[in-house]
């Protein structure tokens, strides 16, 4: 068996990024931008008014003074003429500030009297100018790879950008093995099972920016399974889900090795997931996770999304981790690495990450309760709640 790391890194080394695309801004929510994308046009174009008011000169703001109120400028129309002394305009939020103006008096800051203005005491001190290009100028970039927000969208928007050029989404094929195995909403038999892990992994996939194909069930029987991996040749990655080991019914190794496959590894010093598989089918890399849906769903957030990532072209490293403070006590760890259900929580201001109390591999209502998996090392020693541990966000 090899490390998480080393296994890691050989799957990465089958990932490279894809080609772009080029997709309307409306399309562009969540695609990770591949071209940093430029500006058109300065924000705001203007200088701009930030309060409701009246655009004046700060020379005129002499307690009691009396301005001439000689125009209007509102958002999406602008005063044209130039403000002099003893003047103002009346200028709204957003609008253009007049020529002439140097400052915004509030009009809290004053009373209107027909065609003219009344300035009162106890100014505000804020001039309420907005700059031209305050936010950002024409030529500005927004720098790639990102993965886009919405606050990215909007701002797009506000730069005029109509399109932007987006790495294309991974195509993933999943391939769940094993007569044990019906669909959801099929009547299984009594000695089978519903396939979970290739929906939960569809749901992973598509949360982290892929387009999953679920493939038939691949029964146990080398030509079915060898029909089924062909149907997912042409996809940017096929994962396989069980088969992988060494039972007598576990066919995706000598299946995949006789039609070609470029074996990277087998088996990972980890828990849950041990019978873990990586390699090259053809052009096409090949993932086989474990039959069993926690292990499988566990292997794909560790393998499957930093691969992804790497297709995406956001880089080749493993999922961030985290910190927290240990929410129970936790005897020693075994020789393999521990990818632990945990819930997160905040305990007196501080965040907590508490380990379920079973982790059996089979519960699938753990998982669906954890929201982080707390990391433990090969042989880590014991540890005592309020130390602080590792965590991956789920």
């Amino acid at each position: 068996m090899i490390s998480v790391e080393q296994a890691l890194d050989r799957v990465l080394e089958l990932f490279e990024p894809l080609d772009v695309e080029t997709v309307p801004l409306r399309a562009a929510a969540g695609r990770v931008l591949a071209q940093d994308a430029v500006a058109a046009r300065s924000q705001p174009p203007f200088a701009s008014s930030a309060m409701d008011g009246y655009g004046v000169q700060t020379a005129d703001l002499d307690s009691g003074a009396k301005l001439t109120v000689i125009g209007e400028s509102a958002a999406g129309g602008r005063f044209d003429g130039t403000v002099q002394r003893g003047q103002a305009v009346r200028i709204f939020t957003g609008a253009p500030v007049p020529e002439g103006v140097d400052r915004i008096l509030i009009q809290e800051d004053c009373t209107r009297d027909g065609d003219s203005i009344i300035v009162g005491e106890n100014l505000d001190q804020s001039f309420y100018i907005r700059p031209a290009g305050g936010d950002f100028k024409a030529g500005d970039a927004m720098s790639a790879p990102r993965v886009l927000s919405a606050g990215d969208v909007a701002l797009l928007a506000s730069m005029n950008c109509a399109s932007v050029v987006v790495r294309r989404k991974p195509v993933i094929a999943l391939v769940a093995t094993g007569d044990e195995l019906v669909m959801p909403g099929e009547t299984p038999g009594p000695s089978q099972i519903i396939s979970s892990n290739n929906y939960g992994l569809k749901a992973l996939i598509e949360a982290n920016g892929g387009i999953a194909r679920i493939l038939p069930i691949a029964a146990d029987d080398p030509e079915v399974l060898r029909a089924v991996l062909d149907l997912g040749m042409d996809a940017d990655a096929i994962v396989t889900l069980g088969g992988a080991s060494v039972g007598d019914h576990d066919l995706v190794r000598q299946v995949a090795t006789a039609a070609g496959l470029e074996q990277a590894f087998y088996k990972v010093a980890m828990r849950p997931g041990k019978p873990l598989m990586a390699g090259r089918l053809g052009t096409t890399p090949m993932i086989g996770l474990p039959g069993n849906p926690v292990s499988s769903m566990v292997c794909g957030t560790v393998f499957l999304v930093p691969a992804m990532r790497a297709m995406l072209g956001l880089g080749k490293q493993a999922m961030p981790r985290e910190l927290a403070r240990l929410g129970a006590d936790m005897g020693q760890n075994g020789p393999r690495s521990h990818y632990m259900r945990a819930q997160l929580s905040i305990d007196e201001g501080m965040l907590s990450c508490t380990p379920e109390t079973r982790q059996d591999s089979s519960l699938l209502s753990v998982l669906s309760r954890a929201d982080a998996l707390l990391v433990r090392d090969p042989n880590d020693p014991p540890r005592k709640a309020g130390e602080t541990v590792p965590f991956i966000r789920l």
